[in-house]
């Protein structure tokens, strides 16, 4: 009873199933709004979205949940390996930055450029 795991409040690095989907939220859109991608592969996503509005429109018994999720893994698998890294790599960049604080009234300190 006593052997109870530590808590901690730093987040773990990995993310959790809402960060994920979130991030593939964002993959999804930046993936449609890419010109190198194929209109008719954009279909997909959209198409899923338009079931999940209207659901009548099938008649089988399909759940609306799977329809979307096999919509996004198909449209995520069918658009350029390339174009697909290179948008989740920009979604998981880190931007390095510096904290700084600033008294009212005062004009902020010009930034050196480091190049």
């Amino acid at each position: 009873m006593g052997d109870k795991p530590k808590r901690s409040l730093v987040p773990r690095t990995g993310g959790g199933f809402f960060q994920e989907l979130g991030m593939n939220l964002k993959l999804i859109l930046r993936l449609i709004r890419d010109r190198r991608v194929n209109p008719l592969v954009k279909l997909l996503p959209i198409g899923s979205l338009i079931y999940l509005v209207l659901p009548d429109l099938a008649p089988t018994p399909i759940d609306d949940a799977a329809v979307v999720w096999l919509g996004s893994v198909l449209f995520v698998e069918l658009c350029p390996s390339d174009v697909v890294q290179e948008h989740r790599n920009a979604l998981r960049s880190v931007v390095d930055g510096q904290w700084r604080e600033i008294d009212e009234g005062q004009p902020p300190p010009q930034v050196k450029d480091q190049s």
